[in-house]
């Protein structure tokens, strides 16, 4: 009954995200009462396994016990307070350890509430940088087929269709160059030539370009090769253009490395955080970059070169002791050794995907794995279909269209991600 009770509630107020709320008059919302490790439960006791960290940001599970106790002693501390003219030490330890963990030659970090934001702050710090040297380039650069957030700015610098192409009158400046078609570095050198036609012919207005590191997520988990991050960190150099890595997905373990710009050995000039920062508690984002680029917003009053953004809940106290609780597991656990373990063993389990005859492709980056169909049209909803049928089977799924992944917590065990994989097979099976 409560079940029930709460969906008929939610639907008179709410409006969900990413969500077209004409499909809930026949697909029901689930009301979920609590959650522990990879569950999920609903009020009817059903429990379901979260195989996608609750869009990527659970990644040491729900109700972490360590990071709760954190939350919990900071709580009576202090909650929050403004970071213009203020400062505590949750901000400064989670600061000192970012600067630390990072690619080295990142070393100021500047903080905002969520990866949109934090993509925004990315942006204006780039052309504002470039602008404090004299330069006005006013143009931005991101790869076809990428996805970088929903606000304005944000949404100016992607490539997915379905999220932008109703708000292009309202969208600043950018062009897009190819990314790599594939996993081969035949395809990112390829790819890193396109790019440098561009910047040959546009380098004076180009302020930076933006790169989803490794992975696309919302662009159906397209991956490609280490090599080219190589190549456009060199590129970028050659012409003075900014590289921005949006980390924001892929950070905090997901590949194998701690960060993605690890595996091609790089350092951009900007890096954007958040999601899995807080262990999925609470909002916060972070960008990091150079002393170089810090040094020229450093003036006197009066000279206009400062950067004037800010976030109501900029550095917030509780967010940031998530963050450190959630950096003190990375240390403590042996979490990325852990991870390519457990990498490993999805990889064996992915394989037999491939003898379905309704599966294009199937491909791995670290603990994201990824199955491609083939032979569906947008209108056939097989994405819809593999989610309902794995629901009923205690499995959360939430495919990108035709594309089955699975991003699960880092704390999920071997016969758990049996469980997850064979009903993804099976759902995918029942629809030849």
């Amino acid at each position: 009954m409560k079940n029930e009770e709460l969906k008929k509630r939610d639907l008179d107020v709410l409006w969900h995200p990413c969500t077209q709320m004409k499909d809930h008059e026949t697909l029901p919302l689930i009301p979920i009462k609590k959650a522990h490790g990879i569950y999920i439960e609903d009020f009817e006791g059903n429990s379901y396994i979260d195989s996608i960290s609750s869009w990527w940001v659970n990644i040491f599970g729900h109700t972490n016990k360590y990071i709760n106790e954190k939350i919990k002693e900071q709580i009576d501390c202090l909650e929050h307070v403004i970071l213009a003219g203020f400062t505590h030490e949750q901000v400064i330890r989670l600061s000192e350890r970012l600067v630390k963990l990072t690619p080295d030659g990142l070393d100021k970090c500047f903080y905002s509430d969520n990866g949109s934001s934090a993509v925004e702050v990315a942006l204006k710090m780039s052309y504002h940088a470039h602008y404090n040297d004299g330069k006005k380039k006013s143009l931005f650069v991101s790869l076809t087929n990428s996805y970088h957030g929903e606000t304005i700015g944000a949404l100016s610098v992607g490539d997915v269709e379905l999220y932008k192409d109703t708000y292009a009158p309202l969208l600043i400046r950018s062009v897009q160059t190819p990314v790599p078609k594939d996993m081969s570095i035949e395809s990112a050198i390829e790819a890193s030539k396109e790019f440098e036609k561009l910047c040959i012919e546009k380098s004076d207005e180009i302020s930076a370009i933006i790169v989803e590191p490794l992975i696309q997520g919302a662009g159906y988990m397209h991956m490609y090769h280490t090599q080219f991050l190589v190549l456009i960190r060199e590129i970028c150099s050659r012409y003075d253009i900014h590289l921005i890595a949006d980390e924001v997905m892929v950070g905090f373990g997901r590949t194998g490395e701690l960060f993605a710009c690890e595996k091609a050995k790089i350092t951009p000039d900007f890096i954007v955080l958040s999601k899995g920062l807080t262990g999925g508690y609470l909002p916060l984002s972070v960008v990091l970059t150079s002393d170089e680029i810090y040094a020229k917003f450093y003036c006197d009053y009066g000279e206009h070169k400062a950067f004037l953004h800010s976030h109501s809940y900029t550095g917030n106290a509780l967010a940031c002791a998530a963050a450190n609780a959630t950096l003190d597991i990375f240390e403590n656990e042996n979490t990325i050794e852990k991870n390519r373990e457990l990498a490993n063993y999805m990889g064996e389990k992915l394989q037999k995907f491939k003898a379905l005859d309704n599966v294009d492709s199937i491909r791995q980056t670290g603990m994201i794995c990824v199955v491609e169909l083939k032979g569906y049209k947008p209108e056939d909803r097989v994405g819809l279909k593999i989610y309902q049928y794995a629901l009923e089977q205690n499995v959360f799924l939430r495919p990108l269209g035709h594309v089955v992944y699975f991003m699960p917590p880092y704390i999920i065990k071997k016969d758990e991600i049996d469980t997850m994989m064979d009903i993804a097979y099976d759902a995918i099976k029942d629809l030849i």
